[in-house]
C-alpha cells in the first residue's frame, strides 16, 4: 500500500465516526437542549393551569417539581446508556429499543417498542388535534370580536386537521432526526412565544384585580361530585406527566451529538438545561392560568374558552403554537420512521424501492427522494390525521397519552438498565430504593389511565366522530 493510498483512508476515517456513521459535526447541548424544549414545551404546556385547578396550589406545584426532578433523575440513568457497557467508550445505541435490548436482553426490547411507540403516535395525534384547534380559535377570536363573545362562532376542525396532515407528509421527507436542528431551533422560539403570551394575559388579569377565587387544595368545584373531582385530579396528574416527558426520543437527541466531550456528559447538561427551563415555563404558566380563571379554569387557556381579548394577541399566539405544533409532530414522529425504515433496510436490502435514494435538486435545495419513505411516511401520516379527526378529546387524550408512556419510558425502563449495568445486588438499600420509586409510578400511572379512559367515554357521550366543532 502506498503512502498516497494511506493518506486517503485516514482522510476518509477522519470523516465517520466511530459507529461508521458520518461524523457528528453540530450536535452539543444547546442543540440537544432545543430538541428537549421542543418536545416538552408544546401541547401539554397550555393546560397545566387547568391541572393546577383541579389540584390546588399545594398539590399542583409539588406535582409538577416531582415529575421535574424524577425526569431530571431518570433522563441521566439513561444518557449512561446510550453506549455499552462502557458509558463513554462503549459501542453507541442509536435508539431508545437498542439500549434496552444491549442492557437488559431477551424481549424486553420489544415491550419497549410497543410503550416507546405508543407514547410517539399518542403526541402526534395529539399535536394534530391542538394545532386544528388553535387554527379554528383563531377564526373563532375574530368572530368573537367582530360579533361580541354570545355570538355561535363554531367551526369544524376536520379540514385543518386534513391540512396540516398534507404538511407534514412534505416535511415527513426531512431524512432523519440529524437534519432537524433548525426546525426544533424555530419550534423552542414558537414555544417561548405563546407560553409567554399566556402567562402574560394570566398576570396582567391578576394584578388588574380580576383574577378568580383560587384554592391551596384542589378537587373544590362545588358544582360538581366528589368523584368527579377525583377523576379529574387523576386526569390533571397525566396532562403533567406528558407534559413533561421527553423519555421516548432521549436517546434519539443523544446520537445527533458530537463524540467529544463525551455524549452522556453533553446529554446530561442538556437535561439540566431542558428540564430546568420546563420546570420554570410549567410553573408560570399553570400558577397565572389558575390565579386568573380559578376553579373556572379551561382545558387550554390560548383557546377559544379561555381568552378573547386582545384578539390580535391571541392570535399571534396561536399562530405560534400552530408553527411550533408543526416542527415538534416531526421531532416526536422521527424515531418512527427511523425503526421501521431501518427494519426495512435489514428485512429486504437488495430491495431498490425500499434502499434507492432518488437525488433532486430545486432551486437551491438539494435533497434525495426515496420511493419507499415517500409511500411509508404518507400511509403513516393518513393514518395519524384520521385518528385525530375520530378522537378530538383534549385533556382525556393528553392525560391517556401520559399515563401509557410516564412510566415505562421515563422510570422503569432507566432505572431497571441502570439496575442492570450497576450489578446492584436485590435487596440492597439502592435496589429498594428504586424499585420503591418505580411500583410508586406505576401504580399512579395505572389510576391515571383508569380516570383517562373514563373521562373519554364521557366524552364520547356528547361528541360524534368526525363531527366535532370546537
Amino acid at each position: 500500500m502506498t503512502e498516497d493510498s494511506v493518506l486517503v483512508i485516514e482522510g476518509a476515517d477522519s470523516l465517520l465516526d466511530d459507529d461508521g456513521k458520518p461524523r457528528r459535526t453540530a450536535g452539543t447541548a444547546w442543540t440537544a437542549s432545543a430538541h428537549i424544549i421542543t418536545a416538552v414545551i408544546g401541547a401539554g404546556v397550555l393546560s397545566l393551569a387547568w391541572a393546577m385547578a383541579q389540584l390546588g396550589w399545594i398539590i399542583g406545584i409539588f406535582s409538577i417539581l416531582l415529575f421535574a426532578i424524577v425526569n431530571l433523575y431518570t433522563s441521566n440513568l439513561l444518557a449512561d446508556c446510550y453506549r455499552s457497557p462502557d458509558p463513554v467508550t462503549g459501542k453507541r445505541n442509536h435508539s431508545y429499543m437498542e439500549a434496552v435490548r444491549r442492557n437488559l436482553g431477551g424481549k424486553m426490547h420489544m415491550v419497549c417498542a410497543f410503550f416507546q411507540y405508543s407514547n410517539l403516535i399518542g403526541p402526534a395525534i395529539g399535536y394534530t388535534i391542538t394545532t386544528a384547534i388553535s387554527v379554528v380559535t383563531i377564526r373563532k377570536i375574530n368572530c368573537f370580536h367582530q360579533n361580541g363573545t354570545a355570538a355561535s362562532c363554531r367551526f369544524s376542525t376536520n379540514p385543518y386537521m386534513i391540512a396540516l396532515g398534507t404538511v407534514q407528509i412534505v416535511l415527513s421527507q426531512i431524512p432523519n432526526f440529524h437534519n432537524l436542528s433548525w426546525l426544533s431551533i424555530i419550534a423552542a422560539i414558537m414555544s417561548f412565544g405563546y407560553a409567554l403570551i399566556g402567562a402574560g394575559l394570566s398576570l396582567a388579569t391578576v394584578i388588574q384585580g380580576k383574577g378568580k377565587s383560587t384554592s391551596l387544595m384542589g378537587g373544590n368545584n362545588i358544582q360538581s361530585s366528589a368523584d368527579h373531582n377525583l377523576w379529574n385530579m387523576l386526569i390533571a396528574l397525566g396532562n403533567i406527566a406528558l407534559a413533561s416527558c421527553y423519555s421516548q426520543i432521549a436517546v434519539d437527541i443523544q446520537d445527533t451529538l458530537r463524540s467529544s466531550p463525551p455524549e452522556n456528559k453533553v446529554m446530561k447538561k442538556a437535561n439540566m438545561i431542558g428540564i430546568s427551563t420546563m420546570t420554570v415555563f410549567f410553573q408560570l404558566c399553570a400558577c397565572s392560568g389558575y390565579a386568573a380563571f380559578g376553579s373556572e379554569t379551561p382545558g387550554n387557556i390560548l383557546l377559544s374558552s379561555g381568552f378573547k381579548e386582545p384578539f390580535w394577541l391571541i392570535d399571534i399566539a396561536n399562530v405560534f403554537i400552530v408553527v411550533h405544533l408543526v416542527g415538534a409532530y416531526q421531532v416526536i414522529v422521527q424515531p418512527i420512521f427511523g425503526a421501521v425504515e431501518t427494519w426495512a433496510r435489514e428485512r429486504w436490502p437488495s430491495s431498490s424501492f425500499i434502499n434507492r435514494e432518488y437525488p433532486l435538486i430545486i432551486g437551491r435545495m438539494k435533497f434525495c427522494l426515496s420511493f419507499f419513505r415517500l409511500v411509508w411516511r404518507t400511509i403513516f401520516v393518513a393514518a395519524v390525521t384520521i385518528l385525530a379527526m375520530a378522537m378530538p378529546f383534549f385533556n382525556e387524550m393528553l392525560a391517556l397519552l401520559g399515563a401509557i408512556g410516564f412510566w415505562p419510558i421515563t422510570v422503569y425502563f432507566p432505572v431497571e438498565m441502570y439496575i442492570a449495568r450497576k450489578k446492584i445486588k436485590k435487596g440492597a438499600m439502592r435496589w429498594l430504593g428504586l424499585k420503591t420509586l418505580s411500583l410508586v409510578f406505576m401504580l399512579l400511572s395505572l389510576a391515571i389511565a383508569i380516570a383517562a379512559i373514563h373521562g373519554m367515554n364521557q366524552a364520547l357521550r356528547k361528541y360524534k366522530p368526525f363531527k366535532y366543532k370546537a
